[in-house]
């Protein structure tokens, strides 16, 4: 099922936008925690507010962020905010250009990149941190074997198994929540 929410991505110059670290963390901040300005972006990034606000405009060329002028206070001031919740590609989409294709696969690449920072990050963390989330943090994984319609279907299901819990609303208990990262990769491979 395409949500409508998530942006399909078959034009390479949105994906070479995407293909930069800090963009991409741009990216996660204004979708962990909302909109927000370029002064909230550089010290949530520890970069300086004109090279953020240089990349939040490579990014809204591409039509990836947006201005927010709605919750601004006053005409100085600039908000930003994601245009999708999540964007996708796939590599087929780009099979007949080779530059397209180049781009694809280092967007892949560093999204991958990524994700393993994140888990690396968290590895590296303090013991009172790990001790804090007691037995949630997991990794997990399987070798199946599948044909490429069933490893679909199983994208399929742990997509939606990943909208559903970001989806249901925060629950009323006066409980802090923090970020969380998931991430899947299904690939085919060998031991």
């Amino acid at each position: 099922m395409q949500r409508p929410d998530v942006r399909q991505v078959s034009d390479s110059r949105v994906l070479a936008a995407l293909a930069h670290p800090l963009r991409r963390r741009l990216m996660d901040v204004l979708k962990v925690h909302g909109p927000a300005t370029v002064g909230q972006l550089a010290e949530r990034t520890g970069q300086a507010p004109a090279n953020v606000s240089h990349h939040l405009k490579v990014l809204g060329a591409a039509d990836l962020v947006a201005e927010a002028p709605e919750l601004a206070r006053d005409r100085r001031e600039r908000w930003w905010r994601l245009r999708d919740r999540a964007v996708r590609w796939s590599r087929s989409d780009f099979d007949d250009d080779p530059a397209a294709l180049a781009v694809a696969d280092a967007a892949s690449s560093l999204n991958l990149d990524r994700h393993v920072e994140l888990v690396r990050a968290w590895n590296a963390a303090d013991d009172e941190a790990h001790a804090s989330w007691g037995e949630g943090p997991f990794s997990t994984d399987r070798w199946l074997h599948l044909t490429p319609e069933e490893l679909a279907q199983l994208g399929r299901e742990v997509t939606e198994l990943f909208a559903r819990w970001a989806d249901r609303p925060a629950p009323s208990d006066g409980r802090q929540r923090e970020p969380v990262f998931l991430f899947a990769h299904g690939v085919p491979a060998r031991p």
